[in-house]
């Protein structure tokens, strides 16, 4: 069967190991990022990371032209959190429902059924989800890697990979643990090795660790194996070139010494913590599982063992009051990390912050209470105001000195009200199909 899965912008993990399963089952499989290239005889499945995918014109006009020439439309990825929305927007065949590497290749070649696990459809109307499939086996085939992926960049990383999944964390806006679980799953090594030297082969120029927090990989019950993760780090090393290794996103709360003397040995030598913000408080609602005072901690053992500290923050969620913010800035003036990234909290469908945002007025959402401090005349809302404040702000205390002129200042505002688009479309979506409230 030819079969063309569509990962929107950018070539996900997730779509080409899809790819690499159905490849394997003796499918003629094509991979895109862009929707107008999808050929209008192929069985189009769409794997979608985003909220905003569903609202997303190109696609929506994709899926809509595809289904009304009879051809067959599977949609799945992290967007299948919420399949009576997918069903609903996009209204495909059918929806794949979690981890789809079995479910998907059942569905392409016996069709919709309600007889097979972990699908979503549409029956007169009525939306029908069968029970859950299993968890899909933690090893599995090559994935399926385009040609061009060399040209992609994705924070300075050609791809992504899938060490692990799970995560011990209960982290309320992220989807980790809700999609994959909190008991963690780690590949063997030798796959993934195997793994990486097919994406060198392919053109890939640098691969980071994904799966939540990389230093999971190997844990058991909870408990981190470093050593598992030093051999992960060695082996991906020994392929692709210890400059051309990264493992990013670690918790305040996953690291050793033996951890951080890996990441400098075998990686490009940057922590990115996800900090979120200077708040105990707020930290707490976010579920973070870490204090103010481990923040400082973990990032004062970075720097002792040489490594490069990034931290990511997240303002305007519900509830965070000025004083909370004014903290977060605080933190930021004291830690001067070497790089900051800034975000609005998003709610994502299928976690507790989108339930949070359900039941809070919109007049106390911060995505939509409009801004009445200094930066009134840019017509902002308290989010998008603290975001655009925020980044300049950390500007100020990088190591070096980052100047805030014209076109950067431009560029920080535009983003900021980017952000604040999409959240309240999410927000919307989200509330469209949020059951009534008591």
């Amino acid at each position: 069967m030819d079969i063309t899965i569509l990962s929107p912008g950018i070539y996900t993990y997730g779509a080409m190991l899809i790819g690499g399963v159905l490849r394997d089952a003796g499918h003629r499989v094509t991979l895109t990022r862009t929707p107008a290239a999808v050929p209008a005889d192929s069985l189009l499945l769409a794997s979608l990371f985003s909220t905003q995918h569903l609202l997303d014109p190109a696609i929506r006009d994709l899926i809509r032209a595809q289904r009304e020439r009879s051809g067959t439309v599977y949609v799945g990825g992290p967007v299948s959190a919420a399949p009576e929305m997918v069903l609903g927007e996009l209204a495909p065949d059918a929806v794949v429902v979690g981890e789809g590497e079995e479910t998907v290749v059942r569905l392409v070649e016996e069709g919709v059924s309600e007889a097979l696990p972990g699908i979503a459809f549409l029956d007169g109307g009525r939306a029908v989800v069968t029970p859950p499939a299993r968890p899909a086996p933690i090893d599995r085939p090559l994935p399926l890697i385009p040609e061009d992926i060399g040209s992609q960049s994705i924070r300075g990383a050609s791809a992504y990979i899938e060490t692990h999944r799970g995560c011990i964390g209960g982290c309320t806006f992220c989807q980790v643990p809700r999609f994959f679980g909190r008991a963690v799953r780690s590949r063997p090594l030798a796959s993934i090795v195997e793994e990486v030297k097919a994406f060198a082969a392919c053109g890939a120029t640098r691969l980071s660790v994904s799966g939540g927090t990389g230093s999971l990989y190997g844990s058991r019950d909870g408990k981190m194996d470093p050593e598992a993760f030093v051999a992960l780090l060695r082996g991906m090393a020994e392929v692709m070139g210890p400059r051309n290794v990264s493992s990013p996103d670690i918790r305040v709360d996953c690291i050793t010494d033996e951890v951080l003397d890996a990441i400098r040995q075998y990686t490009i030598g940057w922590v990115f913590f996800g900090i979120e913000s200077g708040s105990d408080r707020v930290l707490r609602l976010m579920g973070k599982g870490a204090t103010v005072r481990e923040v400082e901690e973990a990032v004062e053992r970075c720097r002792e063992h040489n490594l490069k500290v990034a931290g990511s923050f997240i303002v305007g969620y519900p509830g965070e009051t000025g004083r909370d913010y004014e903290a977060t800035k605080d933190l930021i003036a004291h830690l001067c990390l070497d790089d900051v990234f800034v975000s609005s909290a998003e709610p994502i469908p299928g976690t507790p912050l989108a339930d949070l945002v359900v039941r809070t007025p919109r007049e106390k959402n911060p995505a939509f209470v409009p801004h009445t401090g200094e930066y009134r005349p840019l017509d902002l809302t308290e989010s998008e105001a603290r975001c655009f404040d925020l980044m300049m702000h950390a500007d100020m205390f990088r190591p070096q000195l980052r100047l805030v002129t014209d076109e950067v200042y431009s560029a920080y505002l535009a983003e900021a009200k980017k952000q604040g688009r999409d959240i309240r479309a999410a927000t919307d979506l989200i509330l469209r199909y949020a059951p009534p409230r008591a």
